[in-house]
């Protein structure tokens, strides 16, 4: 075990974790920020979708070692009212069904309008791609970014 300093939503949390625990793990089980959810493991389904440092990561793989004092933003830190302009989008365009994913769609998709904010439809299916919805909301997914890519 050891003890890590994490930049988690803007606060400093300190954790007494095994190096090689997923950030996955210390979000949910330590400091109980369940909105990153568990999916596959294997970074292939995007649900456990964080920020580090501003960028789209996959925390199911993201050992606690690796992230040293680098920014997390989970979706807990997005806003703190839930009107982030994605968010806005999401509720606006009814995207959740069942919502298990929508954390991690919500997340890649603030992080992928950072870097292209005029996005086309096959940009937005690049960026999406790999975030998966077992209810299929993709189509809504599609016209909630273009939504708050407008905002």
């Amino acid at each position: 075990m050891a003890i890590f300093n994490l930049n988690v939503n803007g606060t400093t949390q300190q954790v007494d974790v095994d190096p090689g625990t997923p950030v996955l793990w210390v979000l949910r089980d330590h400091l109980k920020l369940v909105g990153t959810k568990y999916g596959c493991g294997i970074a292939q389904c995007g649900a456990c979708t964080i920020h580090l440092n501003g960028v789209a990561m996959r925390s199911c793989i993201l050992t606690v070692a690796q992230v040293g004092n680098q920014a997390i933003t989970t979706i807990e830190g997005l806003s703190e009212k839930g009107d982030h302009p994605v968010q806005k989008a999401w509720l606006e365009h009814d995207v959740p069904q069942c919502g298990y994913c929508q954390a991690g769609q919500i997340m890649n998709a603030v992080a992928f309008l950072k870097s292209n904010p005029n996005p086309t439809d096959a940009a937005i299916d690049g960026a999406m791609n790999g975030n998966l919805c077992r209810c299929g909301t993709y189509t809504r997914i599609k016209a909630a970014i273009k939504t708050a890519a407008r905002q």
